[in-house]
């Protein structure tokens, strides 16, 4: 065998397509949209080679459309959860051994399969299943997913490069060992690209998973594992179930071989995961790594030298792009006297102008909720906001949901910094106003720190520079990622690493190296090539 020590092709952001009136991916994506729309499928489970299926069916429905039937998918029971663990760890020893180039050349393949043949498929199954507009579908399950994939691939060969310096007639080298065990992948509904972030890119590093997409995403789940597969992925590297998550999550940290969780969703379920981790830590054969990415109370302040139309922007695209139903989303806001109705009048003008329905019809801004629940939630929000004293609702405020789960984009305002709207994650499409004197600045940049208890994201907008630096400062720990001048959404791999921290998350930076770092196990070699024959040192003369 012949070796060498090889480069990655440079990663660059994969262009967004415009899927403009008559451009041809507009007309592919929607042929296949409507192609998967008049069919039904059945999606088993993926455990190793074997497509497992259960007599416990869940369906599959557009969220504009819920009472259409896209297909049914099949639920574990505790065996199956079991299976998928054993499966795991038999191809672990041929998958960890494997070189890095060939786990390398999978995930790239992987990523020109997505960037060319399986793009349309993608995009229209998470427009479909997921309810997202084609913009938002192609940012996602399309161009992230593919700059994961190729900068993750530039990351994994930058940590193996990353040496310690030797001495004369010592020889240090570092080898970055994949965890002893398996990791258990844990994704949302929200985001394509993070269900396949979080089981390749520990599987990237040489682990073996065991992945639970939610029961929201799993038609274009199908999708990801229709791509792995054709890219060579080894059976039982990543292995796919569905099912109730607190009995899989209990069955998986049953395991002496857990060795991490990638995860991904709501901060009270990562903080039960958490608890239950501590307390089976005497059960494992290591210490368990511990990566999530939780909720987001994110916020925009704008300062008196703001410019309206900026803000009013921000504001809406950062509260209502995808229903809101972004960790990242803008759900409060804090604006100066001085700008208040300039920015309020903007928004309701342009709100005016948005459309609800369909993400096959490419007029519309804003599609439907995820399901049911959300809905409702949601609801009675907006219908607690119109009751309360403190608080109104200034535009939006309908829903309508006997068709799809559609709520229009609302607008409340308080006189209350600490309404409930502005310090609860609602995942919706509701954002809350608070208005505060000019001459209030720094007060307000404390009580923006102080109102929530999440650290995700966050926007100041502000043409003084003075201002601009006294809101970095003030808001040094209130968002793993802080945009100036722009909405608190829309982090792009290799350019913006996302996480936050406080009840956000652990903050180790999706689409970083940081992240990578967290599913090796380093081992430090040092070779003496000449070693001591006298045990005495020169100062014993």
């Amino acid at each position: 065998m012949s070796y060498s020590i090889s480069n990655v092709p440079n990663p660059l952001n994969e262009p967004v397509l415009s899927y403009a009136p008559e451009s041809p991916e507009k007309e592919e994506v929607l042929k296949i949209y409507n192609s998967l729309y008049n069919k039904t499928i059945d999606i088993p489970m993926r455990i190793g080679n074997k497509l497992v299926k259960t007599s416990d069916l869940g369906k599959m429905s557009p969220p504009h459309d819920h009472k259409h039937l896209l297909g049914t998918y099949h639920k574990a029971s505790k065996k199956n959860i079991e299976d998928a663990i054993n499966t795991a760890l038999k191809a672990r020893d041929d998958w960890s051994k494997m070189p890095w180039q060939s786990r390398a050349a999978i995930f790239l393949k992987a990523a020109d399969l997505i960037a060319g043949p399986y793009r349309a498929k993608i995009n229209a199954a998470t427009m479909l299943a997921q309810s997202k507009t084609i913009f938002q579908a192609e940012i996602d399950a399309a161009c992230e997913l593919i700059d994961f994939l190729r900068f993750n691939v530039k990351f994994m060969r930058d940590i193996y490069e990353n040496q310690p310096s030797s001495s004369p007639g010592i020889w240090n080298q570092l080898t970055y060992r994949p965890l002893e065990g398996f990791i258990y992948a844990v994704s949302p509904f929200n985001f394509t690209a993070i269900a396949g972030n979080l089981s390749a890119s520990a599987a990237m590093m040489g682990n073996v998973v065991v992945w639970k997409p939610s029961d929201y995403q799993v038609y274009s789940a199908n999708v990801l594992m229709e791509v792995f597969i054709e890219a060579g992925l080894p059976d039982g590297v990543i292995n796919m179930v569905f099912g109730d998550p607190e009995m899989i999550t209990d069955t998986v940290l049953e395991s002496f071989e857990f060795a991490g969780i990638h995860y991904t969703g709501s901060t009270s379920v990562f903080r039960d995961i958490w608890n239950k981790v501590g307390k089976n830590i005497n059960n494992f054969r290591s210490y368990p790594r511990i990566v999530g990415e939780t909720g987001g109370k994110d916020f925009i302040i704008a300062h008196q030298s703001a410019k309206p139309k900026e803000v009013a922007t921000g504001i809406i695209r950062g509260a209502f792009e995808f229903q809101g139903q972004k960790c990242s989303a803008a759900s409060r806001v804090y604006l100066p006297e001085s700008l208040a109705n300039s920015v309020i009048n903007e928004v309701k003008k342009e709100l005016k102008t948005i459309t609800l329905g369909s993400p096959s019809d490419f007029n519309n801004f804003v599609t439907a909720v995820i399901h049911q629940g959300a809905f409702d939630r949601i609801v009675n929000a907006i219908e607690k906001i119109k009751e309360d004293k403190d608080a109104e609702i200034i535009a939006g405020g309908n829903y309508d949901g006997s068709k799809g789960y559609f709520i229009e984009p609302t607008v409340a305002i308080t006189t209350n910094p600490d309404y409930y709207t502005m310090n609860q994650e609602l995942f919706g499409p509701i954002v809350t106003i608070y208005i505060y004197p000019d001459k209030n600045w720094n007060d307000t940049l404390k009580l923006v720190d102080n109102t929530s208890e999440y650290a995700l994201t966050g926007a100041v907008y502000s043409q003084d520079r003075y201002a601009l630096e006294e809101a970095l400062v003030a808001l040094e720990n209130s968002a793993g990622n802080f945009y100036i001048n722009d909405k608190p959404t829309g982090a792009v791999v290799g350019q913006q690493p996302f996480g936050g921290a406080r009840g956000s998350g652990t903050n180790d930076k999706a689409g970083s190296a940081s992240n990578l770092l967290r599913w090796v196990s380093p081992r430090l070699i040092k070779e003496t090539f000449v070693p001591a024959s006298d045990y005495r040192y020169p100062f014993l003369g």
